[in-house]
């Protein structure tokens, strides 16, 4: 009697315990490093506390001189969706500064290759935490963001998909590779992105090295995957004070369903414009169609 009284206490207790709170328990987060060609890696994870080899991940990189975000747009999605999210530390340049090496005038002669060392890190955390070997995504913001452009121009295989935000395409990137496997994308950018510029910077005025026009970079990720037709929808206004428009363009029909996104924050500035959408749930939404395919 005593052991149906307590197991009846359990489920009443379940029963009224939050969903939020439900599902923190289902996941663990920890801060980790590992060392990939001979630099230390840190990392915090977000992880399933049971994984099957079926996991998806996500990884999320931040902008330039940023460091390890303590909590993203992403966190409560993956909670959540049960998919593991890794947010990465960037390492210090000849400058000083954390970020990603994309080329940056102020990186020049800067020998680390994040290309390959992200691919590194989630080759070890798929092994490490039984994730799936095939369903791992990349996305990431401003310098981040660049690194995602940088990923799908190298033919790298590790990323299923990928998603920018306030991500550039810079010059040197679009004459020098040539992009020959065909990668969903995203990007989310503000027409009044005031550092990443929706217009571009051929020119160089900002500093960060020639870049193209934001609907030319997206365009060039159209017509590698061969993409047949667009739709345009505008998203509800997730916060209508502030004057903001979200115009989601979806060029589809692309090769083995390699379809790319642009999410165009009409009035929007350099950030992860978490106060015009749920940025993490667009992002998920993108990724997770190609879940398991």
């Amino acid at each position: 009697m005593k052991i149906r009284f307590l197991l009846l206490s359990l489920l009443m207790l379940l029963a009224v315990m939050p969903v939020s709170a439900q599902t923190e328990s289902a996941s663990i987060e920890t801060m980790d490093s590992v060392k990939i060609n001979g630099n230390m890696r840190r990392y915090r994870l977000v992880l399933p506390r049971h994984t099957d080899g079926h996991t998806p991940l996500v990884v999320l990189l931040h902008g330039y001189n940023c460091d390890i975000d303590p909590v993203t747009c992403m966190d409560s999605i993956a909670r959540a969706e049960g998919f593991a999210l890794c947010v990465p530390q960037g390492l210090k340049d000849p400058t000083g500064v954390r970020g990603w090496n994309v080329g940056y005038p102020m990186q020049k002669g800067w020998q680390v290759d994040d290309v390959d060392d992200l691919c590194r890190l989630v080759r070890h955390l798929q092994r490490k935490h039984k994730l799936s070997p095939t369903d791992a995504f990349l996305t990431g913001m401003s310098n981040g963001g660049e690194m995602c452009y940088l990923m799908a121009y190298s033919n790298r295989r590790v990323f299923k998909a990928i998603g920018s935000v306030a991500g550039l395409t810079l010059v040197w990137m679009y004459k020098q590779f040539t992009p020959q496997r065909q990668v969903p994308f995203m990007e989310i950018h503000g027409t009044e992105d005031r550092v990443s510029e929706w217009t571009g910077d051929i020119d160089n005025r900002g500093g960060w090295n020639a870049y193209l026009p934001v609907p030319i970079a997206v365009g060039r990720m159209v017509a590698l995957n061969r993409c047949t037709h667009e739709q345009v929808e505008e998203l509800p206004a997730r916060t209508p004070s502030n004057g903001h428009r979200v115009v989601k363009h979806s060029f589809l029909g692309g090769d083995n369903g390699c379809d790319v996104w642009l999410y165009e924050v009409v009035g929007g500035d350099h950030c992860w414009h978490t106060a015009d959408m749920d940025t993490g749930q667009e992002l998920w939404r993108f990724f997770k169609q190609y879940v398991g395919k």
